[in-house]
C-alpha cells in the first residue's frame, strides 16, 4: 500500500488534476489523502463569503466520498493571496500535513499555472518535501489543472511538459466525472475548459498519447528509488 497526498490550492483542483489517478490508487488499495490549502473567505472576504466556503467544502467532501478518499484536510491559508503570504508559513502547513499523512507519493500543482496560488503552493511543497533525513516523500508529481495550466505563462520555463502518464479505464474516468459533478459551483457548460466534456476530452487526449483510452499527465519533479 502506498500512502498518497494530493495538495490542492483550492477545492476542485485535486479532482481536475488527479481525479482519475486518485480513483486508480484507491482501487489498488492505496491510502489517498487530500489537503485543500486555502480559505478564500479569509483572503478575499469581499469576494467570497464564509457561507460560500462552507458550501464548496461540502461539495469537496461529496466528491472525495465518490472517489473513496481516506482523509480530507482543509487549511485556512488566504486565497487568492498565497503569492503574497510568507512562503515559509505555507511550507510549515504542508510539512505538518506530510508528517501526519506519512505520504510517500505527493501530487502538487504545476508551477506555471495562471493562478499565482498554484505556483506558491508548488514552491512551498518543494520546501516541505525536501529529501532530508526522515522525509517520507519519495516521489513528487506536478499535475495539470484545466482552466489554469493551459492559460499559464507562454514561456519555456513555465510550460507544462508531460513526462509521466497515469492510465486508467472507464470506471476511473466515470468516477472522476462524477466527483467533478459534485462541484456544482465550479463546473461550467461547454465549451468552457472546466466543463465535464472538456475534462473527458483531455483524458482521452492524454490517453491517446500513450495508446490508452484515458490518462492524466504529470511532470516528474523528483523520484528517489
Amino acid at each position: 500500500m502506498t500512502r498518497v497526498l494530493v495538495l490542492a490550492p483550492h477545492a476542485d483542483d485535486e479532482v481536475l488534476g488527479c481525479g482519475g489517478t486518485m480513483a486508480r490508487h484507491i482501487s489498488r488499495g492505496d491510502h489517498v489523502s487530500v489537503c485543500v490549502l486555502t480559505n478564500a473567505s479569509v483572503g478575499s472576504p469581499e469576494l467570497f463569503s464564509a457561507e460560500q466556503i462552507v458550501s464548496i467544502r461540502e461539495e469537496a467532501k461529496q466528491a472525495h466520498k465518490v472517489l473513496g478518499v481516506s482523509k480530507t484536510d482543509f487549511m485556512e491559508l488566504p486565497a487568492p493571496q498565497l503569492d503574497q503570504y510568507p512562503q515559509y508559513k505555507i511550507a510549515q502547513v504542508i510539512g505538518m500535513v506530510l508528517r501526519e499523512s506519512g505520504a510517500e507519493l505527493l501530487y502538487i500543482p504545476h508551477r506555471g499555472d495562471l493562478h499565482m496560488d498554484h505556483g506558491a503552493a508548488y514552491n512551498a511543497a518543494l520546501v516541505a518535501a525536501r529529501p532530508l533525513a526522515g522525509q517520507t516523500v519519495k516521489k513528487i508529481l506536478a499535475y495539470e489543472t484545466l482552466s489554469e495550466t493551459e492559460w499559464g505563462h507562454p514561456t519555456p520555463d513555465a510550460a507544462f511538459i508531460p513526462t509521466v502518464f497515469s492510465t486508467f479505464g472507464k470506471a476511473e474516468m466515470d468516477a472522476k466525472l462524477a466527483a467533478m459533478a459534485c462541484f456544482a459551483s465550479q463546473v461550467k457548460p461547454p465549451p468552457h475548459s472546466r466543463s465535464l466534456e472538456a475534462i473527458e476530452s483531455l483524458a482521452k487526449l492524454r490517453g491517446a498519447t500513450v495508446s490508452h483510452h484515458f490518462a492524466e499527465a504529470f511532470m516528474l519533479v523528483r523520484e528517489i528509488d
